[in-house]
């Protein structure tokens, strides 16, 4: 992509900053609509969203051979990504419902509707969860034609399904089932599915030879007793969990639970114990969690605002809308330090940490992580005290002055993808000493919600 000399110079400048340490003024935020980058990130590519699903967001991301899935809050895309550089779109399926988070296993997608509708057809429209006859919950499709998809069954779940988890089964049911742990809020005395307290997920067990016999079966109580819900500031009361990452072969999961962080013990796929909890006063809403390869750390994130507010700035500062490393330490979550990034975003860009995943560099704990506008920050915690950020991808403001930016950034194969709210699919490659061992690393699938360790050749340097 082609950029000004003025937006190489902005891009240098702000690099020096960033990568120093020091805050950014106001003045080094880019122009509007303006890509700039730290020397070492390239934007390969954009493609913009395809026709169908143009006029509403993208959110999640999930990966598998040579092709990418981007969620949508109309559906989704499909994107042939076996030349990164020329990057297409295959197919997309208009089926709206909110936020469309994506997990893809053989030749099936699950995708997570948060959104009551008046039934569980691609055709529904929106109607109030205070209807008994209202659906919400996860829709699943058969992917072996990318050309076109087809849509082979819905689950409904109590409350829906804000994000979903997808977890192989262990031993010999892996080759049988597959388990899809899903999350859930905003219960409402008014509404008849999802009637509070609902401190609970629900698990949906997936028979791979027959998967349109797909149905709950556990609904786990994760908080019996209640979770975090009289600490000040909170977005929300914990009622349920937002999001859980789960890391199968270790029998572990870390879910980030509106106030409250969880770690569980999975070894019953359908019967997650929790095993550690923790708070945080800095916490507004406990977003979502990566293990660092070895499990011995997690990073949770904190949706200050919502994801719709400017907290990428001097005013919120760094403790809040960031993300917090833990060591794990005899089962147990220790507080280590906060990670934000220092590039200040104007006030009309929102900007919080959001979803991310690791950059399989051997040796080291380097993440690439989406901050909506604050755009994409590649990060090393290796030290769990200092962590400190190596590159970046930003936009500038939208120059209509509304908010957006990129919901996920994940690492796949040799180049990061994200997805932008409204510009599309971002294609991004990182150059640098510390990350290039990454490139030996291959994996047939990513859904970064189910973390699988990596091995590959090398150590990052540095």
């Amino acid at each position: 992509m082609s950029r000004s000399r003025r937006s190489l110079v902005l891009a240098a400048a702000a690099a020096v900053l960033a990568l120093s340490g020091m805050p950014a003024q106001a003045a080094d935020i880019p122009p509007p609509d303006t890509v700039v980058t730290s020397p070492n990130v390239t934007h390969v590519l954009n493609v913009p969203k395809p026709a169908p699903i143009a006029a509403t967001i993208n959110t999640d991301l999930a990966f598998q051979g040579d092709y990418a899935y981007v969620g949508n809050y109309g559906g989704f895309s499909i994107y042939d990504i076996s030349n990164p550089r020329k990057a297409t779109p295959v197919s997309s399926v208009v089926c709206p419902g909110g936020q469309m988070d994506v997990s893809v296993y053989g030749d099936l997608l699950f995708t997570a509707v948060d959104s009551s509708r008046n039934n569980d057809s691609c055709s529904s429209t929106a109607q109030s969860a205070s209807i008994k006859e209202s659906w919400e919950g996860v829709r699943i499709f058969d992917i072996s034609d990318k050309t076109n998809p087809r849509y082979i069954k819905s689950v409904e779940t109590n409350c829906g399904s804000h994000t979903l988890t997808l977890v192989p089964g262990k031993g010999r049911d892996r080759l049988r089932n597959v388990y899809i742990y899903v999350s859930s809020y905003l219960p409402a005395d008014n509404f008849p599915d999802c009637a509070p307290p609902h401190d609970k997920i629900s698990i949906i067990k997936v028979p791979l030879r027959n998967p349109a016999a797909a149905a709950v079966a556990s609904t786990p109580v994760v908080f019996p007793d209640g979770g975090n819900e009289t600490q000040p500031g909170l977005l929300l009361p914990t009622t349920g969990c937002h999001d859980i990452t789960t890391y199968a072969e270790k029998d572990i999961a870390a879910g980030a639970c509106m106030g409250d962080g969880v770690l569980f013990d999975i070894s019953d796929r359908l019967n997650p114990k929790v095993t550690a909890r923790t708070t945080d006063p800095n916490f507004a809403f406990w977003h979502s969690a990566t293990f660092s390869n070895d499990a011995r750390k997690v990073v949770f994130t904190d949706e200050l605002g919502g994801g719709g507010a400017a907290t990428c700035n001097e005013a919120t500062g760094p403790n809040r809308g960031a993300d917090a490393i833990y060591e794990i330490v005899k089962g147990q979550l220790v507080f280590k330090s906060y990670f934000k990034i220092s590039r200040y975003q104007a006030d009309s860009e929102n900007c919080v940490a959001h979803n991310g995943s690791l950059i399989p560099v051997k040796g080291r704990d380097i993440m690439v992580q989406a901050w909506y506008m604050g755009g994409v920050s590649i990060w090393d915690f290796t030290d769990a005290s200092q962590p400190r950020e190596i590159g970046y991808f930003d936009r500038g403001p939208r120059a209509d002055g509304s908010g957006g930016g990129i919901w996920s950034a994940y690492y796949y194969n040799g180049y990061i993808y994200g997805a932008d709210f409204h510009q599309g699919l971002d294609v991004i490659k990182i150059n640098d000493p510390l990350t290039d061992s990454a490139r030996f690393v291959r994996t047939d699938r990513l859904n970064t919600q189910t973390q699988e360790s990596y091995r590959g050749r090398g150590h990052g340097h540095g």
